[in-house]
């Protein structure tokens, strides 16, 4: 196998077959250093950009589904172009990185890549691209469809108001009402009260 089919058939583990040979242009062309990580609730992905000592370094959560995993990958390959173009000297998710997320994703419908429903979602989102594809809700409630193993985890959304829910750590929530745009819930234990995104994956508890 050639240098070049090797990590082909690696990003192919990762994202649509499709969409293999343009991320694979992107990633040498930057001679990114491509980091799969554990879940991390907190964010999908990373950019760290290259410095005297190490490459541009990118990461993505392993345990998204491909179509979320690519997203992902572009997002974080738009701040690393980003960040060749200006430097610091703009802010991180500005009109700048905006202009070349919405560019590069562009790129990647053209290629059809992506299903009927994440297609519309995406182009929808490409009006108004938010600083998270976490922040953007319909395309997350789309990508989700297309998770494996999800076992009986539900969106908080989905729990019935005045149903219970726990989380990984165990902790168990009553679902209150929705506030704007999350929904209020009291935590049994503590009786203290938290806000949780209507697309925040919980387990249903009696």
């Amino acid at each position: 196998m050639s240098k070049k089919e090797a990590p082909l058939d690696y990003l192919r583990r990762w994202i649509p077959e499709q969409a293999a040979p343009l991320i694979l242009e992107y990633l040498n062309h930057y001679n990114v250093h491509l980091t799969i990580t554990r879940e991390r609730k907190s964010v999908l992905g990373d950019y760290r950009h290259a410095t005297r000592t190490s490459n541009h370094r990118i990461s993505v959560n392993g345990n998204l589904n491909h179509y979320s995993f690519l997203i992902t990958l572009i997002h974080e390959l738009a701040h690393l172009v980003t960040f060749m173009e200006w430097g610091n000297g703009v802010n991180s998710h500005g009109k700048e990185w905006k202009g070349i997320y919405r560019k590069m994703l562009e790129e990647f419908i053209r290629l059809a890549v992506f299903p009927k429903d994440i297609l519309a979602a995406l182009k929808k989102s490409l009006h108004n691209l938010p600083a998270s594809s976490c922040a953007d809700e319909d395309l997350m409630r789309v990508l989700k469809k297309y998770d494996e193993n999800t076992g009986e985890l539900l969106l908080v959304e989905q729990i019935p108001e005045g149903g219970c829910f726990s989380l990984e750590d165990k902790r168990v929530f009553r679902r209150g009402k929705k506030l704007r745009k999350r929904y209020q819930c009291l935590e049994i234990a503590t009786g203290k009260l938290y806000l949780f995104s209507p697309i925040y994956e919980v387990r249903p508890a009696s």
